[in-house]
């Protein structure tokens, strides 16, 4: 992988939430999933991924090395990754394990996205047995993992079959400094979260492209931003479906507790104009939404000022209809397709 620095035409990935909506099944979510990366493979996107969370009713991506590999049956040719793979929540061994049977399946198809948060709420993160100081040992972790897959373990004695001479591809993602810090010195492209935590998005970018030292992996720094997207034939209809899903969001950062109140829209949107409500709605700063053309040109802008050589997009529609439009608008845009 390298860096053409052409910011203006990023690459194009997505990051699928695996969202369960109201009225839906986990089961119709991983077929939506399925559906959203068939789409995705055909429009020409890089690569779809996948993020650990856990005990959220609303995302059906938990189990991410599972749901990679049931898509990566549905499909052709399209990378398939985590975006992230918690990895303070597993043993470098195990993860080693699991995306070496996933690229040993599927060649050359397989990413390895790592992060250092819970994925979780503390209480959660107590119930996964995690140690609460499992994150300090991430950047060593991840070289014990790296070990795993190139074939030369640092563990005397211990190597990952499957797994070991795979080289899946590592990436570390991150929302600070410390991503950026840990991918620069250890040679791995980065991907910053800018969908839901947009503030240290340039200064981190700064810093990694600014400190980068080259790997086997990599030789010049790569940078892949996320962004919020829905593309729809008029601005009114994405803009609709934008708000509802960040009033979705809302509502359930609001009403996490058995027994909470239910909201309305009305009372929402009064919500997201109080100081806590503005904090929340700023976690989607960079967000794409109107037209086709209105889209690209938000997007080719976000990927210039970001430095980013990929943009991995979060389709917000709340409905997967929504998405699978959003889907083809999108990237028939990217390509200045007439639409």
């Amino acid at each position: 992988m390298t860096s053409d620095s052409d910011f203006s035409t990023p690459r194009l990935s997505i990051l699928d939430l695996a969202p369960i909506a109201p009225g839906e099944t986990v089961a119709q979510s991983f077929e939506n999933s399925v559906a959203l990366a068939q789409a995705a493979e055909a429009h020409g996107y890089e690569r779809v991924w996948y993020a650990e969370h856990h005990n959220m009713p609303t995302i059906a991506s938990s189990a991410t090395s599972v749901l990679i590999g049931h898509v990566a049956g549905k499909t052709s040719t399209i990378r398939l990754g985590s975006g992230g793979v918690m990895l303070p929540n597993h043993s470098p061994l195990v993860i080693a394990e699991q995306f070496g049977t996933l690229a040993s399946l599927y060649p050359g198809r397989i990413d390895l996205g790592l992060g250092r948060a819970p994925g979780s709420d503390q209480v959660t993160m107590r119930a996964m047995r995690r140690d609460p100081m499992s994150a300090d040992s991430f950047p060593q972790d991840v070289l014990e993992l790296q070990g795993y897959l190139s074939g030369e373990s640092r563990v005397a004695g211990v190597s990952a079959t499957p797994g070991a001479g795979t080289n899946v591809p590592l990436y570390i993602l991150g929302s600070s400094m410390f991503g950026a810090q840990l991918a620069a010195a250890y040679g791995l492209p980065y991907a910053f979260a800018s969908h839901f935590s947009p503030d240290l998005l340039h200064d981190a970018v700064e810093f990694y492209r600014r400190e980068f030292t080259p790997s086997a992996q990599l030789s010049s720094p790569y940078v892949i931003a996320g962004v919020n997207v829905v593309a729809a034939a008029s601005a009114d209809d994405a803009q609709a479906q934008f708000d509802a899903t960040r009033r979705t969001r809302v509502r359930g950062m609001i009403s996490r507790t058995p027994g909470s109140a239910e909201y309305t829209d009305e009372q929402i949107d009064i919500f997201l104009t109080t100081p806590n409500g503005r904090q929340i709605a700023n976690m989607m700063k960079y967000a794409a939404v109107g037209t086709p053309s209105e889209v690209r040109s938000y997007l080719a802008a976000f990927a210039e000022s970001a430095q980013a050589d990929e943009l991995i997009v979060a389709h917000q529609s709340p409905q997967i209809a929504g998405r699978l439009e959003s889907v083809a608008l999108t990237a028939d845009a990217m390509r200045g397709a007439s639409v």
